[in-house]
């Protein structure tokens, strides 16, 4: 009786990566999400012109790690039941699952950011934002896109006009989560419009059809809003470059403080803001609606150009890894404190990455610190021992 031989590992893995229920075109999106921000931190940029294609390199800069958070929020709405919320019964380990691995990847972060590069490092707020959807994860699509609506179009005016009247208040806490580089109000409209994108099948064609559609719409409104407000530069690099004034030294001089905080000025900069890392509503819409265009079109072209984004597939499905791996990368060339800018060293990175990951995905599988957090999870998850396992029904993953 002859027996059919397994194909090797390569080729194996070349006719399986990303097959169902993997869905490739977020493993893509992924992908992109990191060599966009390893050129948004390294890169040499020119202020973006739509009739230049030298400039299109300028795109990267905010809107990547926005695509970056509006995958881990279809990444969460996956890992909780995909198109079925999840049971009441199985909340409890959900919750411990996404406490566990948002303290490893805050940690992470904690970590990268010891090295002292300059870069606004992501994975804190990323695993805060983990906990943070806690008490949304049974929630329907359209309650998650309507919480996503109020934050992106309320809460950039809301906070600036609080900043004014507070002069600016400091704080480890309040740099963290309100005012610095990613305020957790603006990033969790992202997350949670991944989530219901997650959620509403984000793998099939018409789901993928209409995303696009409404991300080219926000694009519209979002990048309009920003012409129309006159707004140019604002708030590059920093999202607390929204809000103005300078401290008071009490109630004495409160008034006046308070006078050259201009709080109607704030709002309605904080409105029209179009900057990366401005946290302006013209960036939440027009940059948000840029990440669903990208994760459309990924999903719609992983099925004809598979073989060609196989590596790029790769590199998305371990992401965590790669990002450290380039934040890394700079610290080492730089030094302790130091930083450049390189595109030869972006595309060094790039090509490096790819390689990397493919060889790794091919051999090993999933990525080391997606490794390291599925397991947390897992452990905070665990039933003790003599206890009894609740199920629920079936939920589809």
């Amino acid at each position: 009786m002859s027996t059919v031989s397994k194909p090797p590992p390569a080729s194996r893995w070349f006719h399986e990566f990303g097959r169902a229920p993997r869905i490739l075109g977020l493993d893509v999106a992924r992908g992109l999400a990191i060599l966009g921000m390893a050129g948004a931190h390294i890169g040499e940029t020119e202020a973006f012109d739509p009739f230049d294609l030298s400039t299109w390199t300028d795109l990267v800069h905010g809107r990547s790690s926005i695509l970056f958070a509006v995958l881990a929020g279809v990444s969460i709405a996956l890992m909780t039941g995909r198109s079925v919320l999840p049971d009441p019964e199985r909340m409890p380990s959900l919750r411990l699952q996404l406490i566990g691995r948002g303290a490893v990847i805050f940690l992470i972060g904690l970590a990268l950011e010891m090295l002292n590069t300059p870069i606004a490092v992501i994975l804190t707020l990323y695993g805060l934002l983990y906990v943070a959807v806690i008490p949304f994860l049974r929630w329907q699509p359209w309650k998650l896109l309507i919480a996503a609506g109020i934050l992106a179009l309320a809460a950039p005016a809301l906070l600036a006009l609080l900043a004014a009247l507070t002069l600016n208040p400091t704080g480890a806490g309040v740099s963290l989560v309100l005012y610095g580089s990613y305020p957790i109000t603006a990033w969790l409209a992202f997350v949670f419009a991944g989530m219901a994108l997650g959620r509403l099948r984000v793998e099939k064609v018409e789901t993928a059809a209409i995303t696009l559609g409404a991300g080219v719409g926000l694009m519209v409104v979002g990048y309009g809003l920003g012409l129309v407000g006159g707004v140019t530069r604002l708030g590059s690099g920093s999202g607390s470059a929204i809000f103005g004034g300078e401290p008071a030294a009490g109630w004495s001089t409160y008034s006046e403080a308070l006078a050259a905080a201009d709080p109607g000025g704030a709002v309605v900069r904080a409105i029209f803001a179009v900057e990366p890392h401005s946290g302006g509503t013209a960036e939440i819409l027009g940059s948000g609606g840029f990440a669903l265009s990208v994760i459309a079109l990924c999903v719609l072209l992983s099925g004809p150009l598979r073989a060609v984004l196989l590596p790029l597939g790769a590199l998305g499905s371990m992401p965590l890894s790669a990002y450290s791996v380039h934040v890394v990368s700079v610290a080492l060339v730089a030094g302790p404190g130091g930083f450049f800018s390189s595109n030869a060293f972006w595309l060094a990175t790039a090509v490096a990455l790819l390689l990397a990951t493919t060889l790794w995905s091919i051999l090993f599988g999933r990525g080391p610190l997606e490794r390291l957090v599925g397991w947390v999870a897992s452990r905070m998850a665990a039933v003790p021992p003599g206890r009894p396992v609740i199920t629920g029904r079936r939920v589809d993953s």
